[in-house]
C-alpha cells in the first residue's frame, strides 16, 4: 500500500561547546522564533520542541485564549510542515477526521478520500468537546502512524504530530479523555498567562497572530528527521537509566496511586529526556533532565486512589512531585 502523500527571548541553557554546532544553531533559532510569537511565562515553547525532537504528541490543557492554537500553528510554520486543524465538536464523526471511501461511478469502484489527519501537524482543537467514539479515531494514528479504513491501511506522512488542546474538565460540554487516549500523548502541559511585558507586545502586534503571519519556515522535513535521529543518539548512562526505572517503579507501588506509569510511559520519559538534553546543548542525559520532565510526561498516565474527577490532574502532579523529591538522584 502506498503512502497517502501529504502535501525574542534567547533560548536558555544552550552551550555550543557540548553539542554539534549546526544542530545547536538550528534548535536555538527555532526556540527564539517560537518565543517571539508565543509569549508565555511557562515552558510551553520548550516542551513543544521536546515533542518535535522525540516525535511525540502534545496535549495542552488550559483556559481559552492563552495561545494554545497559536503555538500549534507556529510549530507548523517554522518547520515547513503541512498543517491541518480540526475543531472538535459534539457532532464530529470519525470519518470527519480520518476520511471516507466514496463510490466512483465512472470507474465503478470505491476511492478513499483522506481526511485532515493526513498532515504533518494536526491540531485537534478542544479535543475533549467531542464524543469518545470520535476521540478513539485518533488512537491508531497516534500510536502507529497509520489509519485503517474498510480493511485497508493508509500510512500517515512522516513526521507526524498531534497537538491537541483541551479545556479544563469543569467547563461545560466536555468529555474526559480515556486513559488509553491520554497514554498516547508524550506530554501534557499548560500555557499559563503571559507576563505584563509579553502582553504589552501582544497588544502592539509584536507577538501572537500578527507575528505568526510574518514567520518564515526555518527547517525542512529532512532537517527535522535528521534532528530526531540525532536526538535518539543522545547518550544515557546506566545510572540515569536506573534513575528512570526507580521513578517509574515508585509510581506503581505508591499507596496514593491506583494506576502507575505504563511501559509506554517509561519509554516516553526516556525519549523526552533525550530531547531535553539536546535543547540544553548536550549529547548526554543527566538525572535532572528526567526529573524535570517527570510530571509533564507521567501525570496524565497515572490515576490517584479515589480521585477521579476534576482534581485528578492536580492530585497526580502532587504525588509525582513527592516521588521526584523522595527518589535519590544519582551523582
Amino acid at each position: 500500500m502506498k503512502n497517502v502523500s501529504a502535501e525574542s527571548v534567547d533560548a536558555p541553557g544552550l552551550r555550543p561547546e557540548t553539542a554539534d554546532g549546526s544542530a545547536l544553531a538550528q534548535l536555538a533559532q527555532l526556540e527564539r522564533e517560537l518565543r517571539q510569537v508565543v509569549r508565555t511565562g511557562g515552558d510551553a515553547v520548550r516542551m513543544a520542541l521536546v515533542a518535535v525532537l522525540a516525535e511525540g504528541h502534545l496535549l495542552i490543557e488550559d483556559v481559552p485564549g492563552v495561545g494554545k492554537t497559536t503555538l500549534a500553528q507556529a510549530v507548523a510554520h517554522v518547520l515547513e510542515c503541512r498543517f491541518k486543524r480540526i475543531q472538535f465538536t459534539s457532532d464530529l464523526l470519525p470519518s470527519d477526521v480520518i476520511g471516507v471511501s466514496i463510490y466512483n461511478q465512472a470507474q465503478e469502484r470505491f476511492e478513499f478520500n483522506p481526511g485532515p489527519i493526513f498532515a504533518n501537524v494536526l491540531l485537534a482543537d478542544e479535543i475533549n468537546r467531542t464524543t469518545p467514539k470520535t476521540q478513539s479515531a485518533l488512537l491508531e494514528a497516534m500510536n502507529e502512524r497509520q489509519v485503517t479504513v474498510d480493511n485497508k491501511t493508509y500510512l500517515l506522512p512522516r513526521p507526524f504530530w498531534v497537538i491537541a488542546t483541551q479545556n479544563p474538565a469543569e467547563h461545560h460540554g466536555t468529555y474526559p479523555l480515556p486513559e488509553s487516549q491520554l497514554d498516547r500523548f508524550l506530554l501534557r502541559i499548560r500555557m499559563g498567562y503571559p507576563a505584563r511585558e509579553d502582553e504589552r507586545a501582544i497588544l502592539r502586534g509584536e507577538a501572537g497572530s500578527e507575528r505568526l503571519a510574518a514567520m518564515e519556515p526555518l527547517l525542512s522535513m529532512a532537517d527535522v528527521i535528521e534532528l530526531q535521529r540525532e536526538t535518539q543518539a543522545v547518550a544515557v548512562t546506566d545510572a540515569v537509566l536506573d534513575y528512570e526505572l526507580a521513578l517509574v517503579d515508585a509510581t506503581r507501588h505508591h499507596p496514593g496511586l491506583e494506576l502507575g506509569v505504563s511501559p509506554r510511559g517509561m519509554l516516553m520519559l526516556h525519549r523526552a529526556a533525550q530531547a531535553w538534553a539536546m535543547l540544553e546543548g548536550r549529547r548526554y542525559c543527566i538525572p535532572g533532565d528526567v526529573k524535570r520532565l517527570l510530571v509533564a510526561v507521567c501525570a496524565h498516565r497515572v490515576i490517584p486512589q479515589s480521585q477521579r474527577g476534576e482534581r485528578q490532574a492536580e492530585h497526580a502532579e502532587q504525588i509525582l512531585g513527592e516521588i521526584a523529591a523522595t527518589i535519590p538522584v544519582p551523582e
